[in-house]
């Protein structure tokens, strides 16, 4: 991915998973930089076909890069396109289109040359032009990003694009000087440049072919051209499957495979009913059939830790989440560590961490709100907390208005339970009742992203996988005017203080140890502020059939789809069982 991806998704490969997001564009690059002689069981050229399911949604929302916020749509976006800047599987800033690159000394410039010779998929030359284009393209407030101005605004004079005041920023701070040289220029020194420029939202698209076709360019990819990525969108059918060939101008290792087929499925855990009998390569398992999967022969079973935390969101602007006490009683009525051993099988991690373990700026020292420590949550706490909340805002049990949390499942039973047992222990500590209302994972996600700002919705669960760098997880998440600010935070003079902490940690190109320092403080008190409620950090469990050979591990925590390189060392061989291709051959 790897562009890092950000995304929001729904609580099966998290709470709806959002990529990546997230995000970025299509995979890092991971440990296939030479493509491996195919040994001796190689399957024959007919039966080099993956089945990869997409599995929690009916449909892909848009393949168009800067308008995805869901991992759904990340995942066929992750085929076809490529970045200036990757994640490796070391999660590791590497080169991808650019060759090289490097920093002025005041940290307010970055050069970027290309590799040489690059070609989109019908053979046009991929230059600066193509590269300049895409990322201004992002940000045109015609193309209506959900994150790119959050993702990309540091770039000089982007703000000003977004609002309407400019055309553009082509020629202005982002230069193409010559076909083989882009500049970027920035409005403050920023550390996490390379890190918004490996963003899904930064994705190099083919200009001649989008202007060609306008705000339908996505609906004509099968033509063959537009694709910067390995690999070819061959066919598609809505709401049913999407078919993938290489991409023969691609320029990194090629593929072995002669074919990717990603078939739709509504609900996610039927993936895994389509695994048992042949039908798909690759599933998600689901949680009561974690200790199944475990006893499958011939290594079947992956267990990778991910970048990706489920969590709730309050909204600030609605009351009585406008109250920091309440919001601190929502959480600590929660025992995460019994839906972790009760719900989830413990394949998610209990956590009270905004930042996740394995990004930068982990804290060890991290409290949960009001300074409880534990993740079991404080019942009694909860209840003293939430009496005094009330109090303050003139209200009692009975004329608090009605809780409701908008949430989606995406088939996926064990989601259900822990929203049955989360409102079982609100019940408890609170005494009120809490409305679980469930509704589509596109709609969800629709109307969470209508809510920044206003009122629209209360409260909602989502899961959210970003990058490394912590200000995925915390200026990106809570910024004001963020394209995924759910919870409206940063607007009471308090909150901006705490936003001024992590702009400055995020324009800091000084000690990288220091700059950890402000993020640690600034997390501590989005923490105590109840920003999110974050129920756990996600592992991803997940099959593939032994006929696979090098499915590679990722580090990164992206949901199934190989770093880009990675595509090169993968092939079917001769090895059983393996999914029945014959319909696609």
């Amino acid at each position: 991915m790897h562009h890092k991806r950000h995304f929001l998704f729904s609580l099966f490969i998290v709470f709806a998973i959002l990529l990546t997001a997230c995000g970025g564009s299509g995979n890092t690059s991971g440990n296939g930089a030479n493509a491996t002689p195919a040994p001796s069981n190689k399957a024959s050229e007919k039966q080099q076909i993956l089945i990869f399911p997409i599995g929690g949604v009916q449909d892909v929302a848009t393949l168009d890069p800067p308008k995805i916020s869901d991992v759904y749509s990340g995942q066929p976006e992750a085929m076809l396109f490529s970045n200036l800047v990757t994640y490796d599987d070391k999660a590791n800033i590497q080169p991808e289109l650019a060759q090289s690159y490097s920093q002025s000394a005041d940290g307010l410039s970055w050069t970027f040359h290309l590799k040489p010779g690059l070609k989109f998929s019908d053979g046009s030359p991929l230059t600066s032009e193509d590269v300049v284009y895409s990322l201004d393209r992002a940000l045109q407030p015609a193309t209506k990003s959900p994150f790119a101005a959050t993702e990309l605004g540091v770039i000089k004079d982007a703000d000003k694009l977004v609002a309407g005041q400019i055309k553009t920023i082509i020629g202005d701070s982002i230069l193409a000087p010559d076909p083989q040289t882009v500049i970027v220029k920035t409005s403050l020194p920023a550390a996490y440049l390379l890190d918004s420029l490996n963003s899904i939202r930064a994705a190099v698209l083919q200009k001649s072919f989008v202007e060609k076709y306008g705000t339908g360019w996505v609906g004509h990819l099968t033509e063959g051209a537009g694709s910067s990525g390995p690999w070819i969108l061959q066919r598609y059918e809505h709401n049913k499957v999407l078919t993938f060939v290489p991409n023969s101008n691609y320029f990194g290792p090629k593929p072995q495979l002669k074919k990717v087929v990603m078939p739709l499925y509504s609900a996610a855990d039927n993936t895994y009913k389509e695994y048992q009998v042949d039908r798909v390569d690759f599933s998600f398992v689901p949680t009561v059939n974690t200790e199944a999967a475990r006893n499958l022969p011939n290594g079947q079973l992956h267990v990778d830790p991910t970048l990706s935390n489920r969590f709730a969101t309050m909204n600030y602007m609605v009351k009585p989440f406008n109250n920091i006490k309440i919001r601190q009683a929502f959480s600590l009525a929660l025992n995460k560590d019994l839906i972790a051993s009760k719900v989830w099988h413990n394949t998610i991690i209990p956590t009270n961490h905004i930042i996740p373990q394995g990004a930068a700026g982990y804290n060890l020292d991290l409290s949960g709100p009001a300074g409880v420590k534990s993740t079991a949550g404080d019942p009694a706490l909860a209840k003293k907390l939430f009496q005094e909340g009330l109090q303050e805002e003139g209200l009692t049990t009975a004329t608090l208005p009605p809780i409701s949390f908008e949430v989606t499942v995406a088939g996926t039973q064990a989601l259900s339970d822990q929203w049955a047992v989360m409102q079982q222990m609100w019940q408890s500590a609170l005494g009120i009742s809490v409305k679980i209302n469930t509704v589509d994972f596109n709609k969800l996600i629709a109307d969470i992203n209508g809510t920044i700002g206003n009122k629209n919705v209360m409260a909602a669960s989502l899961g959210w996988q970003g990058a490394p760098d912590p200000r995925s997880w915390t200026t990106q998440m809570f910024a004001p005017g963020s394209g995924s600010n759910y919870a409206n935070y940063g607007y009471t003079p308090a909150q901006k203080q705490v936003i001024d902490e992590l702009v400055k940690a995020d324009s800091s190109i000084g000690d990288p140890k220091e700059r950890m320092k402000l993020y640690a403080h600034a997390e501590q008190q989005l923490v105590d502020d109840v920003a999110w409620i974050v129920l756990g950090q996600k592992q991803t469990f997940y099959v593939v059939k032994p006929c696979v050979v090098n499915w590679p591990h990722n580090a990164y925590g992206h949901y199934g789809i190989p770093y880009r390189p990675d595509w090169a060392n993968l092939y079917i061989s001769t090895q059983t069982p393996c999914a029945n291709t014959s319909q696609y051959q």
